[in-house]
């Protein structure tokens, strides 16, 4: 076999063999097949796409380039959930314990974030005393107990997808959807899940930006799931505005707590209600979608979602006492508003340039090695589609340094007001399911 007979083929648009693409892959990560092939090759998928066959067999190719997690010995059906990211996403701090709550385990791996905030696990550790670095026995010994345990990544889980990714970012093919989804379901896979539920964001502050490429990357993704003997399924949500009011480590955590005691903003609530539901429903745990999601209204009105969030951050060694008492999160040293400069409504809130203004202050990494202020971010007092008066405050910032005109001057090009009512956005706008 012939790596140009190969890139040919694929120019041409024909379709590689599942053989053909385990030899790439392998060759690829082992050395022997050089970059500049594999970005050739990576440009022909860019141009001519791929079959759900080879996204199959690309899926599972990286899969068995590393390590594979197995979590057989948890009792029960394992449903991992993936958001493929956004500016205040802080669905998965709510989602662990809300369907924990209602008996699914969730033994979820989590990572450290590159962008706006950080990640799941940098969101957790603003939490005193929280750590991930526990064994694997440990791992699922608390979730057998808990039905929740939160794992940093291990450092050998496909390491052909992390050496692909690197090679697409200087090739500009990060933007492929084949490669994209295979990306994010080869993890999803060697995680060890049995069903997964995706969380695919559509809008100025999601990764893909239009609503026909979101519904060509989350059908793609539940393919390549259900091809493989996952039970996968997608919701394709807004990512217009920022989800929730909180964009900032401590502040997300303090947000989820609000949501799971029922007092949450109502966005963030109603897609965490969407996405537990198909979780609860895809563990086999309820008759029906509308079961499901009265499973999980039950846990948060009867206080069972809060404590369970407790007894995980307890299990991980953190302060617990921080669910009754916010406050004991990192606090910024200095809080300063927004003013709107005239009276409107609400017509845009572009996302992503938010998220650039709570980099700014330290809330995310610009690179891998920036430091996170895990008590710095925003707070947005409105949201698109609402009544503003001139000197209502748009936003509330949070900080730890005094001079922040830059942070004031991009969150004002940032939230554009109209004289005229607007209406908000649709929050989900599909779910994909294999049916």
């Amino acid at each position: 076999m012939r790596m140009v007979d190969l890139i040919q083929k694929k120019r041409d648009g024909e379709e590689l063999t599942a053989e053909e693409i385990q030899f790439i892959v392998e060759g690829y990560t082992d050395g022997s097949i050089p970059d500049y092939q594999i970005s050739s090759l990576l440009m022909a998928i860019y141009f001519k796409g791929m079959t759900a066959a080879e996204l199959a067999d690309l899926t599972m190719a990286m899969v068995a380039s590393g390590d594979q997690i197995d979590l057989s010995a948890i009792e029960g059906v394992k449903v991992d959930k993936h958001s493929t990211g956004g500016v205040g996403d802080t669905t998965t701090l709510v989602l662990g314990p809300l369907v924990a709550a209602a008996g699914v385990p969730v033994a979820k791996m989590s990572g450290r974030g590159l962008g706006h905030t950080g990640g799941t696990i940098d969101k957790l550790e603003s939490i005193e005393g929280f750590h991930v670095e526990i064994t694997s026995d440990e791992f699922i010994e608390l979730v057998n107990k808990n039905k929740i345990a939160v794992v940093g990544q291990t450092g050998n889980l496909t390491p052909a997808d992390k050496k692909l990714y690197a090679l697409r970012d200087v090739t500009g093919t990060v933007n492929s959807i084949p490669l994209i989804a295979s990306s994010i379901m080869s993890k999803k896979i060697a995680a060890g899940a049995d069903a997964i539920v995706l969380d695919v964001k559509t809008g100025a502050g999601a990764l893909v930006k239009t609503l026909e490429d979101s519904r060509a990357l989350a059908q793609a993704m539940v393919n390549i799931g259900n091809n493989v003997g996952r039970k996968t399924m997608a919701v394709i949500s807004d990512m217009s505005q920022p989800l929730g009011f909180a964009i900032g480590n401590a502040l997300e955590v303090r947000e989820a707590i609000d949501t799971l005691k029922g007092e949450g903003p109502e966005d963030l609530t109603e897609l965490c209600l969407v996405l537990g539901s198909h979780m609860v429903y895809a563990a086999g745990l309820a008759e029906s979608l509308e079961d499901a999601r009265q499973m999980l209204l039950k846990v948060i009105n009867n206080g069972e979602a809060l404590e369970k969030f407790r007894v995980f951050i307890e299990a991980q060694g953190g302060d617990g006492s921080i669910v009754d008492d916010p406050s004991k999160l990192p606090q910024a040293a200095y809080k300063f508003e927004l003013p709107a400069k005239e009276e409107g409504y609400v017509a845009e809130i572009i996302a992503d340039h938010v998220g650039t203004a709570a980099m700014w202050l330290g809330a995310g990494r610009a690179t891998k090695d920036s430091e996170i202020d895990l008590a710095v971010g925003l707070m947005l007092n409105k949201k698109i589609g609402d009544h503003v008066n001139a000197g209502d405050s748009l936003v509330t910032i949070y900080s730890n340094r005094e001079e922040i005109s830059q942070v004031k001057e991009e969150l004002y090009k940032s939230i554009i007001l109209a004289k005229e009512a607007v209406a908000p956005p649709v929050l989900v706008h599909q779910e994909i399911t294999k049916e």
